[in-house]
């Protein structure tokens, strides 16, 4: 088969192609403004000079004060209506406050040892709460330390926490 000596150009798209490639482009353009726009959050109309954030921050730390206060005041009224024993009131306890310092602070107590809490430098009143209520009623054999003086050590760590 003999080769032929004539070149042939590219072939070349049509129009309508580029016309609908460009149509296609503008409608995800249009698209993505519309998501941006809609979700965008709202701007909020303050007086000049009036803190916007600080009261907002200190609402959040009183309102997570407030919830954990709450727990652990449910958590000492199943102990008195005999619905949980003091072993699990003090376990239930133990990780209420565990989880307060992690929300509040970040501090990963809710995994970590006591020694590594007492390395890392906490608050006192987390450490003794730990060590004179929850983990001798955890840990050791015998009778539970009582769950009420738990829960009064548990406010404790909840209002001093810093």
């Amino acid at each position: 088969m003999p080769a032929s000596d004539d070149l042939y150009p590219p072939a070349q798209y049509g129009w309508g192609w580029i016309l609908l490639a460009v149509a296609v482009l503008v409608v995800i353009a249009l698209g993505a403004w519309l998501v941006i726009a809609l979700t965008k959050p709202k701007r909020s109309l303050t007086v000049a000079g009036a803190p916007a954030s600080a009261p907002l921050f200190v609402d959040v730390l009183g309102a997570l004060r407030t919830d954990y206060l709450g727990r652990i005041q449910q958590i000492e009224d199943a102990y008195r209506s005999r619905n949980m024993d003091p072993h699990t009131a003090n376990l239930e306890l133990s990780r209420t406050v565990r989880a307060f310092v992690n929300e509040y602070s970040g501090l990963e107590a809710p995994v970590l040892s006591l020694d590594d809490l007492e390395h890392r430098g906490v608050h006192p009143a987390l450490i003794d709460a730990l060590r004179r209520h929850y983990y001798p009623s955890i840990f050791q054999r015998g009778p539970a330390i009582d769950p009420v003086a738990g829960a009064e050590a548990a406010r404790r760590v909840v209002t001093s926490w810093h």
